[in-house]
């Protein structure tokens, strides 16, 4: 059995599999005061595996050193059954590291995660296997899908749990809305899908952390009926949903700065900066004094090359990285010419009625026209020649 003596954690990130030592799953049981339950859950989980034909797995039971010395009953349950490790935290106390910390010591080309209070059916584990070797990403035991459901919740505890799926739509929408039961604690994912990147896990949904930080793209949903254990105090309190508030601002902070659409506008603030001053050196009467809307032209033109030099590599690095021939990023180019030409135009209209019929000063209408197009721009080429191209 290991012990591990931590302060307060940092970032953790998973390491790439060690040979000869590979599994197939490897699954954490986080607990704390779980030794009652621990030896049925224990059980219950070998033979739902075992009955899996050819499955290479591991059981790791993760235990924040509860005073009922669950981890110490696990120990003896090691001597049970081979393929059952057990790891002692002291001094920290949290669900998500505990996951994380032992998917960091796992051996499995695939990690899963489950409660120890037979609150998660065991047998449920076999659908989210199944799930997985169709090709998925993430498996993820939802009681939000049809054959799906919780056994005997309380009106308030009801209304708790969806109004903090709730906040997770409102704050992380993009992250929350991915998967029906984005508070679920019972899934499985690749480890491919996590190997170096920086996780940052708080409180217990471990499972909003996998989908904003993660390299997760097929998912699968499997059913499950939550069941309740009538001796188990609920983990809804005040300093749980502050908690969990925390690691909702968390991660919209992550994402706004990791967001393709905070870089795509970080790039397009360097365009406006050269779209604005070119559109003074040829319109402004005090220099060339062009006509506005020749002027424009070229200044969108040489903002536009711009553009496209820096979302190529930044931007939509990750896409584009996977075709980078000089043919592939020149009908990329071309794509991007003809998409934001439609934007030039709605720019140019705007600007125009703004300077000339709203008698705004031409420099305000310019930026307010370039906010309203960088949205146009930003979808559509998000859509067709970044996205598309890496599926040619």
């Amino acid at each position: 059995m290991g012990t591990l003596q931590m302060a307060a954690p940092g970032p953790l990130t998973i390491a790439p599999q060690q040979p000869p030592d590979v599994l197939d799953l490897s699954l954490v049981l986080p607990t704390y005061n779980e030794s009652a339950h621990i030896e049925a859950i224990v059980e219950q989980l070998v033979a739902a595996l075992d009955g899996i034909p050819g499955l290479k797995y591991e059981i790791i039971i993760v235990d924040d050193d509860s005073p009922d010395r669950t981890w110490e009953k696990a120990l003896q349950l090691s001597q049970k059954f081979p393929q059952l490790r057990a790891i002692r935290r002291q001094h920290q106390r949290d669900l998500s590291t505990a996951v994380l910390q032992g998917w960091q010591a796992a051996c499995g080309e695939i990690f899963a995660v489950m409660d120890a209070d037979l609150q998660h059916p065991p047998e449920t584990i076999t659908e989210l296997w199944r799930a997985m070797r169709r090709g998925a990403d993430l498996a993820v035991a939802s009681r939000n899908v049809e054959g799906g459901g919780v056994s005997d919740w309380t009106l308030p505890r009801r209304i708790v749990s969806r109004g903090a799926q709730l906040l997770g739509l409102v704050v992380v929408p993009e992250v929350a809305g991915k998967v029906s039961d984005p508070m679920s604690g019972y899934f499985m994912v690749r480890r491919s899908a996590l190997e170096g990147r920086e996780l940052k896990p708080l409180g217990y949904k471990i499972l909003m952390e996998v989908l904003a930080r993660g390299g997760v793209e097929k998912i699968s949903e499997v059913p499950y009926v939550f069941r309740e254990t009538p001796e188990r105090p609920s983990k809804h309190s005040p300093a749980v949903f502050a908690q969990y508030l925390k690691h909702l601002s968390r991660l919209r902070i992550h994402l706004l700065k990791t967001s393709p659409f905070v870089r795509f506008c970080i790039v397009g603030a360097s365009g406006t900066l050269i779209d604005t001053t070119m559109l003074f050196l040829l319109s402004d009467p005090r220099t060339l004094n062009w006509t506005l809307t020749g002027s424009k032209i070229i200044a969108a033109e040489v903002a536009l090359a711009n553009n496209f030099i820096w979302n190529d590599l930044w931007t939509f690095e990750k896409f584009s990285r996977r075709q980078n021939s000089f043919r592939q990023r020149a009908r990329r180019f071309l794509k991007f010419n003809l998409l934001c030409s439609v934007g030039i135009i709605l720019n140019l209209i705007i600007l125009n009625i703004g300077f000339k019929v709203f008698h705004m000063n031409r420099y305000i209408a310019n930026l307010s026209a370039i906010f309203v197009v960088t949205f146009w721009n930003y979808n559509t080429n998000r859509k067709l020649s970044w996205r598309t191209t890496a599926k040619e």
